[in-house]
């Protein structure tokens, strides 16, 4: 039994280190996610800090907002949707094409803004005073 543990352990920390040519790569299999940006201008960060760090400047601004009532900064939400929502459904969701839900459905992570939050740009709710 113990030897079977052993092999086992050997056999996942050998897969886990592998290279996987198949996956996500220049002539792979696994089709990347679609991404336009639909107003392309200057982001508040580059695209590979934005891949990695996204999550974190937009807790980083909910709390500043939430707690000190600072609206309006480039990491907001708000802003995010102003440049990345599709210019023909207006949202950032709805399809594996609009910008949020295609890297989102990518990596296979709940998109969990949109729950509270409205995914389309230029809205405005009834009854909120600017």
């Amino acid at each position: 039994m113990k030897l079977l543990r052993l092999l086992v352990t050997a056999v996942t920390a050998f897969v886990a280190v592998s290279p996987a040519p198949t996956l996500a790569g220049e002539g792979g299999r696994t089709a990347k996610p679609v991404i336009t940006i639909a107003n392309p201008g200057k982001c508040v960060a580059p695209a590979e800090e934005m891949r990695r760090n996204h999550m974190e400047m937009l807790k980083h601004q909910r709390d500043r907002t939430l707690r000190a009532g600072i609206r309006g900064e480039p990491a907001s939400l708000n802003a995010c949707i102003e440049c990345h929502a599709s210019q023909k459904t207006g949202s950032v969701l709805g399809g594996k094409e609009n910008f949020c839900e295609s890297c989102h459905s990518y990596v296979a992570v709940k998109l969990d803004c949109f729950e509270c939050h409205q995914p389309k740009a230029k809205f405005k709710a009834a009854g909120l005073k600017p």
